[in-house]
């Protein structure tokens, strides 16, 4: 089977010499320095995620991504994700598509619903509409990306009758995915626009979303939409040896998780339950090239995935171990992993 390898970001503040939160402008920077490492070394895959908050740099993905476009060469450019329920369709269907165009044929965009909600006060947005918001909103992005005149109603804005959304793609579609997180009917609405999937596995272990991937390869079938690639979001380390990685990664994956358990009053994460979520049977693909690529070779198998994105970026980790990880990932498991399942 193929398997593309992408990295995703979020723009994670880590922290100066100083013990300071960096600049949200050197983030930024460095975000731009790991994305072209990655499409140097031949990955496939580089995702932005939006979001809105002072622990990430990164609330405008597509900005950041043109500048990209601009110092690579042949990686797929997207997102991880754009949070379509406060966006305009209209305006992310042009932003992506300019991208598109500088891009020279890059472009992806993947919408979702976010893991926050800082998107809607901010917008201006009502949280009692987070579900018909979205639904709404992904109903007429798949209208725009069809490239055909567009008569369109809901109720969260008004009716939109045009021929024409500037500008057009060169290809005629833009690329759409869904990020999905556990629930069925995320799968089957993304079905029902023939939208591949991207499925943020970032607790428990890959087996339990075997039923998800094949809930949606059947809707799929019943709703005569033809095949859909399934993709996996993640996060994971890679440094040379199991210990390495672990002594690098735990610090920062404990305290972010702590302190997103603080805002959201989960129970403290132990460092013994942190260590487990890097095992066999975790969601952090943590480990040597060997450990990292084995695991991922056995998550594309169980779910069938045509693409795995490593959210390699996490917390407070520094600038200099994210390139690391990438260069290994790319270098050393890449290629295991397509040897793995070749």
């Amino acid at each position: 089977m193929t398997l593309e390898l992408g990295l995703d970001t979020f723009g994670d503040v880590a922290l100066g010499d100083d013990g300071t939160p960096l600049h949200p402008a050197v983030v930024v920077r460095e975000v731009l320095a790991e994305g072209e490492l990655a499409d140097r070394l031949g990955l496939d895959y580089f995702g932005i995620g939006e979001h809105h908050r002072r622990d990430y740099a990164v609330s405008a993905p597509d900005v950041v991504l043109a500048a990209l476009a601009g110092r690579t060469e042949r990686i797929r450019l997207g997102t991880s994700v754009t949070v379509l329920s406060s966006d305009d369709p209209v305006r992310v269907f042009q932003r992506f598509s300019t991208l598109d165009a500088v891009s020279r044929g890059r472009a992806e965009v993947t919408v979702g619903r976010g893991s926050f909600i800082e998107s809607f006060p901010l917008f201006g947005l009502d949280l009692q509409q987070y579900e018909t918001l979205f639904t709404e909103k992904l109903d007429l992005l798949a209208a725009l990306v069809s490239e055909k005149p567009v008569r369109w109603e809901g109720s969260t804005r008004a009716p939109l009758d045009v021929d024409y959304v500037a500008p057009a793609t060169e290809s005629g579609r833009l690329p759409v995915w869904v990020g999905v997180g556990g629930t069925p009917a995320s799968v089957v609405r993304a079905a029902q626009y023939g939208f591949p999937v991207v499925i943020a596995i970032i607790g428990g272990s890959s087996r339990q979303f075997v039923p998800l991937a094949d809930l949606y390869r059947r809707a799929l079938g019943e709703l005569q939409q033809p095949p859909q690639p399934i993709g996996v979001h993640s996060p994971g380390y890679v440094a040379a040896t199991d210990e390495q990685a672990v002594e690098e990664f735990l610090p920062h994956f404990v305290g972010y998780m702590n302190m997103l358990g603080r805002e959201r009053r989960w129970a403290p994460m132990t460092e013994a339950q942190a260590r487990a979520q890097f095992g066999p049977d975790g969601a952090a693909y943590v480990g040597s090239p060997e450990t990292v690529a084995a695991k991922i070779a056995e998550t594309a198998r169980l779910l069938g995935l045509s693409r795995f994105q490593l959210k390699y970026s996490f917390g407070t980790l520094p600038h200099a171990q994210r390139l690391e990880c990438i260069r290994l990932y790319a270098e050393e498991v890449a290629p295991r992993v397509r040897e793995l399942l070749a």
